[in-house]
């Protein structure tokens, strides 16, 4: 059962939340109000994804997601908020979030963004995935342009890369390009779990944290030029 904590200064709004997430199967072990409760209750409670508001009364929604993703072990952290402003995703993603959906959504479609953070994908309301990809880009570009592409795959590690294998490196280039778990398991005719375990296997090469990292790991070697 996927472990849930809710994070929402709106009573209403966050027992609601906790209500549907209970009614469809998912254990709720917290729901709080504040950021900096939400920190110390996670390390207690050990939730696999936080549903978090961005605003706040005591700290901002991105310093909640950075604080998190420094409790072990690490949540996998979805942003439900109100806005949809290009600011807010960009700055809740770098924070760490996995995730942003708008509090427009509906009830399934929240209920299975839920179900598809925990299982590590990077879910957003449809079309702030392009935009967060086309920022991630965007300071690829800045940078200098993406690497040599290898990924330290293929043909051996260099300069200290850890080395991929060309599984690795596969699904990899599909996961820069925005494509869901399930999408790549069509895609390379694998299972979905198959498709995770390349994930969490790079992911540990790589020494990098989450889904978003990892994203912005392949952009900035041009992983996902066609």
């Amino acid at each position: 059962m996927v472990r849930v904590m809710v994070v929402d200064d709106h009573p209403m709004w966050r027992d609601g939340v906790a209500r549907d997430l209970t009614e469809a199967g998912y254990e709720v072990v917290a729901a709080v109000g504040e950021g900096r409760q939400a920190v110390r209750v996670a390390g207690a409670v050990r939730p696999d994804v936080v549903v978090l508001d961005l605003h706040l009364p005591d700290l901002p929604g991105p310093e909640v997601a950075a604080r998190l993703a420094a409790v072990e072990p690490a949540p996998r952290v979805l942003v439900l908020s109100a806005s949809a402003e290009q600011e807010d995703v960009l700055e809740a993603v770098k924070a760490g979030a996995s995730g942003y959906l708008v509090k427009s959504a509906g009830r399934e479609e929240f209920l299975d963004a839920v179900r598809r953070t925990a299982d590590g994908d990077a879910v957003f309301t449809p079309g702030l995935a392009g935009l967060v990809l086309g920022e991630y880009r965007r300071l690829a570009a800045q940078s200098g342009g993406p690497g040599d592409g290898s990924a330290g795959a293929a043909g051996g590690a260099s300069g200290g890369r850890p080395r991929l294998t060309e599984r690795e490196t596969e699904v990899l280039r599909l996961v820069a390009k925005g494509l869901s778990y399930r999408q790549i398991a069509e895609r390379l005719v694998l299972s979905h779990r198959t498709v995770q375990n390349h994930v969490q296997n790079t992911l540990g090469k790589l020494q990098l944290h989450n889904r978003v990292e990892l994203v912005r790991y392949a952009i900035e070697r041009g992983l996902d030029a066609d």
